[in-house]
């Protein structure tokens, strides 16, 4: 094992760790991967994100074999599509957390984007949000429709099920998942009451200087 797999591993106890203690996942739900240049590590099928162990971390080649420590999550292929679409992608997070999720089950969620330009920072964080159609967890073909965006979205709402989110690094992908949640927090506050939203200047002024997600 290099020395930049074995911080990696040690880095994603702490994020996920993070994530847990802060209500962002519960139980067993939610799972985090990031791009190895052999392959990606994967948070293990069951796996409480509060408590990993490095370890057992799983590893997967990149031809999508395991190769060491436990079973990797069945929704391995949600951070598969990510990596092949989004070249830039250095890590996946995918989290039940309640307020995103609660936009996912909204009827009248907007597919095309579906966290509106409320601050500046989801803007620059996360970019447009992509609300994809309910298949049942574990089902393949939620790494189908991902793999048809074309790498477009660095974020995606799975219907009834929760945010999927990439980003350069593993921090920044946790953070990218963290502001959505806080955004999709303020979007439900917000229902009913008129909303002041950022212009079409001024998201084209924050992708123009911080750059295009």
């Amino acid at each position: 094992m290099t020395d930049a797999e074995h911080q990696l591993r040690h880095d994603m106890v702490r994020l996920c760790r993070s994530l847990f203690d802060r209500g962002f996942s519960v139980g067993t739900a939610g799972n985090v991967s990031a791009k190895l240049p052999d392959g990606i590590l994967m948070t293990p099928t069951n796996a409480t994100l509060g408590s990993l162990e490095a370890a057992r971390i799983s590893k997967i080649d990149a031809a999508g074999n395991h190769v060491s420590g436990d079973k990797p999550s069945k929704e391995v292929f949600l951070h598969q599509a990510f990596y092949e679409t989004r070249p830039e992608a250095g890590a996946v997070v995918h989290l039940h957390s309640t307020w995103a999720t609660a936009i996912s089950c909204l009827a009248d969620t907007d597919p095309d984007d579906c966290i509106p330009p409320l601050t500046p920072y989801v803007v620059m964080r996360v970019g447009r949000v992509k609300l994809l159609p309910y298949v049942k967890p574990g089902d393949p073909r939620t790494g189908d429709m991902i793999r048809d965006l074309d790498g477009d979205y660095s974020a995606v709402l799975l219907a009834n099920h929760g945010p999927v989110v990439s980003g350069k690094t593993l921090f920044s992908a946790v953070c990218a998942a963290e502001e959505l949640e806080e955004t999709a927090k303020l979007v439900v506050a917000l229902q009913g009451k008129k909303s002041r939203l950022l212009t079409d200047e001024q998201v084209t002024e924050l992708r123009t200087t911080f750059g295009q997600i």
